[in-house]
């Protein structure tokens, strides 16, 4: 199944939902015959759209077909150059879409158009920009030790299999493919059939960039889909971010032929309140953190440990907070939240909510159903719970919605064993007015990413975790060399 644009006139009828249209880059892979996963609405539950999906035998010319692209480019000194100038090329590119991508996510997804704009599509271009400015500072042929005989060459792993979630579409699918691009491997991506919209857009992006059909495509599915990638004889490696069990079942597959795998999985995130901290602005930050993209993100703040002497007040603003949050439609302007993806994920969020008012957490705010004035459609309530102990399922289990829960502790040391006491390992978050404290804390935390009184990561930062969390990095440099294989050359100086 290759992409390719064609006259949305030219489709032939389709059986489809009332309603529901093809999306229009959908076309080229429209029949008949063919399986098809339909878009529903996550504001009115309305079908809107479908995707044909591709199947075993697409799967196996994809990845045939970039088998022999690799083949043939595999030595070529003048494709790092290329690759560059596609990069280059795809940023603007993708930048003149923008409007174009944000819609489809806000309207796949359930954003809000205004965090699609500012956030899904601004977070893929400053990932797009930083890996660009990565490949261009890396050496792939270099001698470490002032040695010229001696050197160290990176190159392209071979066919890699990109898998790429619905929660944050656009923003992964970048992160991979512009990693992949400039360490010159030959890429398949499946994205999320949540996403279909946004990564078709992607997938012209990338044609009008001068990415071949076989340094670049894309195959639409579900998990089947993804399974029969993963498992194709002709992969080297396989890039996946997602949940924790399925990431599990991937490596598991991979092990038996001994194919490199990159995970980004689940997360469970510890965000630490010194008594010395700004309250009012960590709380607000914290709340943000863990509501942003109504608490679909795998480095989710999403457990508040508070110390003790600002326990209480803590618990008062939080709710108050939580309770000035809004849920609106996302074809709206503001800064409101929107629904969850689908049916599977708003009743995933109800079934937490609900144990944890049978295990005894104290409910702040929120609580299960729907928002007041809404009958329809996949809106949660943003939830706080206080008093969540360790013996919780609310403490250890990710939720991926708008629910935080508060646990107070009474010294440094328990603040860090809580922190700790998790099977994820992706990020943690400290606020305190002690710059020595911060240092010590952030070094005693079993985690992959620490944010220290709100600061952001720097562009192309390392993103990954340990653990249940996954393996591997992904943004700027740690991307590119995720897709790359080292070898060791001695007695050869480069010529050239």
């Amino acid at each position: 199944m290759h992409y390719a644009p064609v006259d949305p006139g030219s489709v032939p009828a389709l059986p489809r939902p009332e309603g529901a249209s093809v999306w229009p880059e959908a076309a080229a892979w429209s029949n008949a015959a063919r399986p098809c996963h339909v878009a529903v609405s996550p504001d009115d539950e309305i079908a809107w759209a479908f995707f044909p999906l591709a199947d075993e035998a697409d799967v196996a010319a994809a990845v045939a077909t970039a088998r022999a692209d690799f083949e043939a480019r595999w030595g070529d000194e003048a494709d790092h150059a290329e690759r560059l100038a596609i990069l280059a090329r795809l940023i603007d590119i993708v930048a003149a879409r923008h409007e174009d991508l944000a819609q489809a996510i806000s309207r796949e997804i359930g954003a809000p158009i205004d965090f699609a704009r500012a956030r899904h599509v601004t977070a893929a271009l400053d990932h797009l920009r930083a890996t660009l400015d990565a490949a261009r500072l890396a050496e792939d042929d270099a001698s470490p030790w002032n040695a010229p005989e001696h050197r160290v060459r990176y190159e392209p792993v071979g066919v890699a299999a990109l898998i790429t979630p619905w929660n944050w579409p656009l923003n992964q699918v970048a992160l991979k493919v512009g990693a992949a691009l400039a360490a010159g491997v030959s890429m398949i991506l499946k994205p999320s059939e949540y996403a279909s919209a946004s990564a078709l857009i992607f997938a012209e992006c990338m044609a009008q960039a001068g990415a071949g059909a076989g340094r670049f495509q894309l195959v639409l599915g579900d998990g089947a889909v993804g399974a029969a990638l993963v498992a194709a004889p002709g992969v080297d490696l396989i890039s996946f971010t997602g949940s924790t069990a399925v990431g599990r079942h991937i490596a598991q597959i991979a092990a038996a032929d001994f194919k490199r795998t990159n995970l980004e999985l689940g997360g469970k995130s510890a965000n630490i309140l010194f008594a010395d901290c700004d309250l009012d602005l960590a709380l607000t930050q914290g709340l943000a953190h863990c509501f942003r993209n109504t608490g679909q993100s795998c480095n989710a703040a999403s457990r508040m440990l508070v110390e003790r002497p600002i326990y209480e007040a803590a618990q008062e603003r939080a709710a108050e907070i939580a309770r000035d949050y809004t849920l609106g439609a996302p074809a709206d302007a503001g800064g409101h939240l929107g629904p969850l993806v689908n049916a599977a994920q708003y009743d995933r969020v109800q079934s937490a909510i609900r144990t944890g008012l049978a295990e005894g957490a104290r409910l702040l705010s929120g609580g299960p159903g729907r928002p007041e004035g809404r009958d329809r459609g996949y809106y949660p309530r943003p939830t706080v719970f206080a008093d969540v102990t360790p013996e919780m399922t609310l403490f250890h289990h990710e939720i991926f919605g708008p629910v935080l829960t508060m646990t107070p502790f009474d010294t440094e040391d328990e603040a860090i064993t809580l922190a700790n006491a998790t099977d994820y390992g992706l990020a943690a978050y400290v606020q305190t007015a002690d710059a020595a404290r911060a240092d010590r804390v952030s070094r005693r935390l079993q985690a992959g990413m620490i944010q220290v009184n709100g600061a952001s990561r720097a562009p192309g930062a390392p993103f990954g975790g340990r653990r249940q969390s996954g393996w591997g990095r992904e943004a700027g440099l740690w991307g590119i060399r995720a897709f790359q294989d080292i070898k060791s050359i001695s007695g050869a100086p480069r010529i050239g």
